[in-house]
């Protein structure tokens, strides 16, 4: 079947990757291939496919239907050339950095990206010659002064995790193409609904599929989505180191997919809402939410994203005595590790996004340890602020 041209976000959501109908007998919904080998009796077939000169599949750990599908859907939500999966979304960063850089390469990034992709900035990569120099996040001038001091590849979220900074990725990455850098962004947060980077001159946006994308909280996964070449790379260093997608989270991860502008839509209304909330509240010191006028990068954000986003994070008078008094109290949230799902999420980033950072780290990361990370799931927004309205510091 040939798609029809310029479908919305919202149809690709439900139909992309997924537009061949001749599934397993006359199934409207794309099966679970478990199968790790797939049997061919014309050996010059088998050989084509092995060399990619004809499509096919013979290895669970190279490609699987059901895997391509899930690639097949990201590409074209993102607007990509191509798209490759992995086993997490820290598996989609860390081999798309491994796969790109050498010894004696360059990254630019920012302080407060997540915390496990600040490990590999601090603590792996150096290992192998590869450096990173971390900018003050809202700071684009020192951004670009660092990329021109000499940059292979500028690494960003936005927003960021946990600070919900948001980055003029337009201006960056033309600052980063100018000094002949690549451009990577960690889109999990805005989810393709809300912003599109390779629109804005990213080359390649990477994902923890986990999180907005499978947004259940049963399926782990990562994505990288952009330019076919670099794509291309990533594919073969992850084919040979083996963090690929299991078949059965690529079909929980579609299934997740099908209503991701819908539940995206919900959340971003709902966050709104709980963030002007709790900006009026006196419990609360500060709310970092991109929707809001008081937020720093909120004309940023007007400009590059069609919604604001589902998650915020707010510091408590108090600190983290403050904290731990507040989170017990919740009815409606999960105090758990992980975000973007159909449930209220919560949590500090001691215990969250920076687990694997000492408190002294995170406080170089600009993350106070008072800080609380809430992820709106797609409850009744007044049943939430009432579930806050009971739970917070009277």
């Amino acid at each position: 079947m040939t798609p029809l041209p310029d479908p919305s976000q919202a149809t690709l959501s439900v139909w992309g990757g997924e537009f061949d109908r001749n599934f397993w007998e006359r199934a409207t919904q794309l099966p679970i291939v478990q199968s790790v080998s797939f049997g061919y009796r014309d050996v010059d077939q088998w050989v084509a496919v092995a060399l990619g000169q004809q499509p096919g599949h013979i290895y669970g750990r190279n490609t699987n239907p059901t895997v391509h599908a899930f690639e097949e859907k990201m590409r074209l939500l993102e607007g990509a050339e191509a798209a490759t999966s992995f086993a997490s979304g820290m598996a989609a960063i860390s081999n798309t950095f491994f796969a790109l850089l050498k010894p004696g390469d360059r990254i630019v990034s920012v302080k407060d990206s997540y915390g496990g992709t600040a490990k590999l900035f601090a603590e792996f990569l150096p290992q192998i010659g590869i450096f990173t120099s971390l900018c003050e996040t809202s700071n684009h001038e020192a951004i670009e002064q660092e990329i021109a001091r000499g940059c292979t590849l500028l690494y960003v979220e936005s927003p960021t995790n946990p600070t919900l900074k948001v980055h003029d990725v337009k201006r960056l990455a033309a600052a980063a193409h100018a000094a002949g850098a690549l451009v990577v962004v960690d889109n999990t947060f805005a989810t393709p609904i809300n912003t599109r980077p390779i629109s804005l001159g990213a080359d390649l946006v990477v994902h923890s599929a986990t999180k907005y994308l499978g947004g259940h909280e049963d399926a782990m996964g990562g994505v990288a989505c952009g330019r076919e070449d670099l794509v291309r790379r990533i594919y073969h260093y992850r084919e040979i180191t083996g963090a690929a997608l299991a078949p059965m989270s690529a079909y929980l991860l579609l299934r997740g997919l099908k209503t991701l502008h819908l539940r995206v839509a919900c959340q971003n209304e709902s966050a709104l809402r709980i963030a002007k909330f709790l900006a009026a509240h006196p419990a609360v010191m500060r709310v970092e939410y991109p929707g809001l006028p008081s937020h720093t990068g909120h004309e940023i954000a007007k400009r590059q994203m069609t919604g604001f986003g589902g998650l915020l994070s707010f510091s408590l008078k108090g600190g983290w005595d403050a904290v731990k008094t507040f989170l017990p109290r919740l009815t409606y949230a999960h105090c758990a590790a992980s975000l973007g799902g159909v449930q209220t999420l919560v949590g500090p980033p001691a215990t969250t996004s920076h687990v694997e950072c000492t408190a002294e780290e995170r406080m170089a990361l600009g993350i106070p340890e008072g800080l609380v990370r809430y992820s709106v799931g797609i409850e009744d927004s007044n049943d939430l602020i009432a579930d806050l309205t009971q739970a917070l510091p009277k």
